[in-house]
């Protein structure tokens, strides 16, 4: 699964920021997710035991070139609701940012 090798690449960078600030634990991890990204972590680690995982939601926006409109992708999907153009692309929306860690 795509979303899994994600999972465990915030998993390793959490990690690898409480080694190299000393953190013994940690309280928890706040991610910022495209509203298209895929993503739905779930994984625990010893540094990570009890931590909270706090997720924000990014919404996914499409672009139509046709018209020069944004609008929302999950509602309309590729086709834009403005003009009926298909040719679009999605300006936001697909990220996955770890924003923050919080320690004990």
């Amino acid at each position: 699964m795509h979303e899994l090798g994600i999972v465990f690449h915030v998993i390793k960078s959490v990690e690898k920021i409480g080694e190299e600030n000393g953190l013994t634990n940690i309280a928890s991890v706040t991610l910022e997710l495209g509203e298209v990204s895929g993503a739905i972590p779930h994984k625990k680690t010893e540094l990570l035991p009890e931590a909270a995982l706090k997720i924000e939601t990014i919404p996914a926006v499409t672009y139509c070139e046709s018209c020069g409109r944004d609008y929302p992708t999950v509602q309309f999907g590729r086709t834009c609701p403005h003009c009926g153009s298909e040719k679009t692309w999605l300006k936001q929306g697909s990220e996955i940012n770890l924003k923050e860690i919080e320690a004990i």
